[in-house]
């Protein structure tokens, strides 16, 4: 059996789940409203304030289905109930990052400015050299926040780059002059 997939999820007051035909869960919440279809073979049951998924035999795709469903839904919860943020840092002489409305800009010693623009339901803050990328859909959040990472990722030898907050570069000694 699966241990995350036979976990339930409590449902906290203030939110509401409605679960349609074809496992379309809708998550309603002080945050705001998460929609997802889940795989047609789940079962997902919301009994008494809590969720629970089976899974209707043993095989291994359902097997593989079961955890992710149920990790899927729990997210969703997550999600529009406390919020989801990713925090970037950015490091090295010269590197900056401002914003301007929904427009993300950064100065990454390219020969241009790097404009970015906050999707729907994704709010990015900026305080010195870091960026917060907030927002209730954590796939939606953890995909901006790679994406601004990916336009200067953290190189080895001197630490310059965008990294996460909880990210350890390893670094590496630099070559040496022959005597």
């Amino acid at each position: 059996m699966s241990r995350i997939g036979r976990m339930p999820i409590a449902v906290p007051a203030g939110v509401t789940v409605d679960i349609a035909e074809n496992n379309k869960v809708t998550v309603k919440g002080p945050k705001g409203t998460l929609e997802r279809v889940l795989p047609a073979e789940m079962e997902i049951k919301l009994e008494e304030g809590v969720i629970t998924v089976a899974r209707p035999n043993d095989l291994k795709r359902m097997k593989s289905l079961h955890g992710l469903s149920r990790t899927l839904v729990n997210n969703m919860v997550v999600g529009v109930t406390e919020g989801y943020s990713k925090k970037l840092e950015v490091n090295g002489v010269g590197y900056k990052v401002a914003k301007a409305g929904n427009k993300l800009t950064l100065s990454l010693g390219y020969s241009h400015p790097v404009e970015m623009t906050d999707p729907d339901g994704i709010e990015s803050v900026v305080e010195g050299n870091s960026i917060t990328v907030k927002g209730i859909d954590k796939e939606k959040v953890g995909q901006f926040a790679a994406e601004i990472r990916d336009k200067r990722r953290p190189e080895p030898y001197k630490g310059k780059g965008i990294k996460y907050s909880t990210e350890v570069i390893r670094r590496k000694v630099g070559k040496t002059g022959k005597k």
